[in-house]
């Protein structure tokens, strides 16, 4: 058997992981993109709708996450490193669980989203999100490095945007807000909505180190 035999054997019938990880991308985007209109509706029951659109998707995450693992234990070779692949998947995969989270706890506390703090936070994780998504659908062929460094960058101001956010709505909401219940629901929705851009960060961190060892 001729080395080229031999190696076909062990290289994937199809770049797989890029294709799963560009659905992934997605689908991250998607969730992103629904956690603003979540909190752009201020009836419960519309808003209850979309937040099942939201957990179908989460769903959809999930299975692709599993299937990218799947496919880490079946394929001999990879397109890089089998611990990136891993990190990777699993970052993009809290951040979905974190976006449903969200918008969950803001229908389960039926807290009003029309809050300065959640609207804004709402802005910067759709923001993120989609950063996210450029960055990982260049993966493929990190022809265009520019474009993937470029949103790598935003993902981390858009990061440290959030922090100022969750202070600033922290402090608003002691001073303004009478009634002790509502500060303990809107903190905790402020803090995981905040986990959320700590989570696209965490992914920017995983491409950088990627691209670093592949560009």
């Amino acid at each position: 058997m001729s080395l080229s035999s031999i190696l076909k054997i062990f290289t994937p019938k199809d770049r797989v992981f890029y294709s799963l990880f560009e659905e992934v991308a997605n689908t991250v985007a998607k969730m992103g993109k629904l956690m603003k209109e979540v909190v752009s509706e201020f009836d419960f029951d519309k808003r209850a709708a979309l937040i099942a659109k939201m957990e179908d998707l989460e769903h959809v995450n999930d299975e692709l996450t599993h299937n990218i693992f799947t496919e880490l234990g079946r394929n001999f070779i990879t397109p890089f490193d089998r611990e990136d692949i891993h990190y990777l998947a699993s970052s993009l995969d809290d951040i979905c669980d974190y976006i449903f989270a969200s918008a969950k706890k803001i229908n389960f506390y039926r807290v009003n989203p029309n809050d300065p703090g959640i609207q804004k936070m709402a802005d910067l994780i759709e923001q993120s999100a989609d950063q996210i998504r450029k960055a990982v659908i260049e993966l493929r062929n990190m022809k265009n490095m520019r474009l993937i460094t470029d949103a790598l960058v935003k993902v981390n101001s858009i990061e440290n945007q959030a922090d100022d956010i969750f202070d600033l709505s922290i402090d608003r909401l002691f001073e303004t807000e009478p009634d002790a219940k509502e500060v303990i629901k809107k903190r905790e929705i402020y803090q995981v909505m905040e986990i959320v851009t700590d989570k696209c960060e965490d992914a920017a961190n995983v491409i950088e180190s990627i691209i670093i060892k592949y560009a």
